[in-house]
Formats: C-alpha cells, structure tokens, sequence
C-alpha cells in the first residue's frame, strides 16, 4: 500500500484556503484598499516634507554674525516675521503665536567679547511648555551651529567668508510616522477576523470534523489554514512597504536589509495573532459574538498603541501600559525603530521579548481552549 504523504495534503489545504481568501472581496478590501487610503491621507500632512520649527527673533536678535546667517540657512528652522503695518515689530501678535505654540521659540542672538579677547556667541531662546520635543531639538540646532562655527574659527589665523552651516539630519516624514501604525492596523484587523471566522464557519460546517477523520495529521490541517492566512496577511504588507517606498518616500535606512527585518517582524506580530484568532473562534457560540471579542482586543490597541499618534501624548501611568501591556505597541516602536533609526531586528529585543511572551501565552490558551467540532 502506497504511503500517504502527509506533506502533498499540506500543499492541497494551504493552497485551496489561499485561493478561498482570494475570491472573497471583503479580504482584499480591508486588508489591502482601506490601509491604503489611511497612508495616504495622514501620509499626506505636511506635504511628505521632513520636520521644520517655526521661530521669530527677537528685538535686540543680531542677524549680522554667523549664527543668524547659519540658522536662516538651516532647513530645520523657519523664521517669522510680525510686523505692523509702520513695519515696526508686532511683539503682541509674536507673543500670542508663542503661546498657541504657532511658533515653537523667540531667539535672541548675541555676539559677545569675552576677557580673553575671543568672539563668543550666545543664543537665547524663549520657549513654552507648549514646545513640547521642539525644546530640546532647538536647542540641539543652535549647539551645532555655535559649535561649527567655533571648530572653523579656531582653525584659521584671520576671518574668511562665513560658509552658513546646515544642521544635517536624516530627514523624518509623516509617511515614517504613519506607515508602520498602517501596517499594525491592517495586520491586526485582518488576520483577527479572518482567523476566527474561518476557523468558526469550518468548525460549524464540519469542515474540520470532516479533516480530522482524514490521515491528514491535525498539525497540517492546522498549519495548511493558518499559513495561507498569514501569507495573505505578508503579502499585503509587502506591497504597502513598496507603495510606500517609491511613492510617499517612506525610509528604508538599511535598504533591503531593512525590509527583509521588518518582513521577520511581522511574521511574529503574525503568530501571535493566529494563536488569538482560534482562541476566540473556539469559546464564541455564535458568529455574531466574534466582531465583539475581536473590537475588545483590537479596539484598544488601535488607540494606544501609536497606531495615529504618538504614545508619549499620554499620562506617564497610561504610557507603561502602553508601551510593556500591549503587543501591537511592540510591533509599532519596533517597526520604526527598524526603518528610520537604522536599528536592527536584533537591537529591538525588549519588543521582541515582550511579543514573545504574548505568543507562549496565547498558544497555552490556544491548546486547551480550540475544539476540531
């Protein structure tokens, strides 16, 4: 008697799941069309262009040494005027649009002699509370310009002409922000509701009953759905890291390096989320009870995970929770971690950490709760 071969009936479930995924429209349009959509309306803000801070100087601010002539040319800064109609200075309108942070500081720039007969250069700068992050990057900016400027003239006998200095950073764009929260919303949603549905509706029709009277190992059944579903699931990821790459200028700091870390990742994000979706298709009664369970697990996630804005607009308690409590918040700081700031896979070992613990977790639960009829 011919051996059954436990591997060509894996290759026929994985393949007969993934072409079932494929004619259902509802799949492609949730997974693929409304992550699109998001990317490019939040991709949008700011025109793709990388951060800039708006400044005003202030009455006394001299604007014919160096240090002016290096801030104006920084493509960081952005400098406001506010002026009447005499041209005199507005100070009233300048201090209201410091207050509504329309306006991130007012800098006052001063050239000073000291004892030693050297030229130093101070820069003042009024700011709010309301600043927020821009504080301490202003400050940053206006180091490296006074230190640029220092190193040059220490190094020459006479002062030549001043080459304005370019505080030069990688750029950083909404699209670096947002695509990787799209990623972690179309994953969560898409592979929760596939997984749990599927695996209900097979459950409920005897589908799976039906395999589990087959030769077929339980293990293959298992696998043959869950990896087509996950498949599905990278694919899509796959092609919203290309559309953003060469449309909306998403950062790839490591290249193709980088891409293949971040495709790894969300193999993981995608494990844990299989083993959650045959936990709630095994304790639900009815189909209806799945949306729920799903909007209670996902809901939350969606909100405080980074997926729209970042954590740290949180309170201090919310934000532990945050940032240790959820698992798509792992993917999230992960992801970008890997993309923008030249991390790797690797370096990210508190997420990767916490996603694993999640995973041993959920696929405890997994085992003693999943029911084949």
């Amino acid at each position: 008697m011919q051996k059954y071969s436990q591997s060509k009936a894996f290759l026929a479930i994985l393949k007969a799941s993934f072409r079932s995924i494929l004619s259902t429209p509802s799949a492609l349009v949730f997974s693929f069309l409304f992550p699109v959509i998001f990317i490019f309306i939040f991709g949008s803000f700011g025109g793709g262009n990388s951060v800039e801070y708006r400044i005003a100087l202030s009455d006394n601010a001299d604007t014919t040494n160096e240090v002016y002539a290096g801030i104006k040319a920084s493509e960081l800064i952005s400098i406001l005027t506010f002026k009447k109609d005499d041209g005199s200075t507005d100070v009233a309108a300048r201090q209201k649009a410091l207050e509504k942070d329309n306006i991130s500081a007012i800098v006052s720039i001063k050239k000073i002699t000291g004892p030693d007969g050297k030229i130093h250069y101070q820069v003042l700068d009024t700011l709010t509370n309301a600043s927020g992050n821009a504080i301490a990057a202003l400050q940053q900016i206006f180091s490296n310009i006074t230190n640029q400027i220092a190193l040059k003239e220490a190094g020459q006998t006479s002062m030549g002409s001043v080459i304005p200095y370019v505080y030069s950073v990688r750029p950083y764009r909404n699209i670096d922000f947002v695509l990787p929260g799209m990623l972690g919303f179309s994953v969560l949603f898409s592979t929760l509701f596939g997984i749990s549905f599927t695996f209900f509706q097979f459950r409920q029709q005897l589908i799976l009953k039906r395999f589990y009277a087959t030769p077929v190992s339980r293990m293959n059944i298992l696998l043959g759905i869950g990896i087509s579903r996950l498949a599905f699931q990278l694919i899509n990821v796959l092609m919203l890291i290309g559309l953003g790459y060469f449309f909306l200028h998403f950062t790839l700091v490591h290249g193709a390096l980088t891409f293949i870390e971040m495709t790894l990742l969300t193999v993981v994000m995608l494990l844990l989320l299989l083993g959650v979706g045959l936990i709630f298709s095994s304790i639900v009664k009815s189909d209806t009870s799945i949306p729920l369970l799903i909007n209670l697990f996902a809901f939350p996630q969606m909100l405080l995970s980074g997926t729209f804005f970042p954590i740290d607009v949180f309170p201090h308690w919310l934000q532990m929770i945050c940032r240790y409590g959820l698992p798509l918040a792992q993917y999230n700081d992960a992801m970008r971690k890997i993309s923008f700031t030249g991390l790797h896979l690797w370096d990210c070992w508190k997420e990767l950490g916490i996603l694993g613990i999640w995973i041993v977790l959920v696929y405890f639960i997994a085992i003693k709760v999943f029911k084949w009829e």
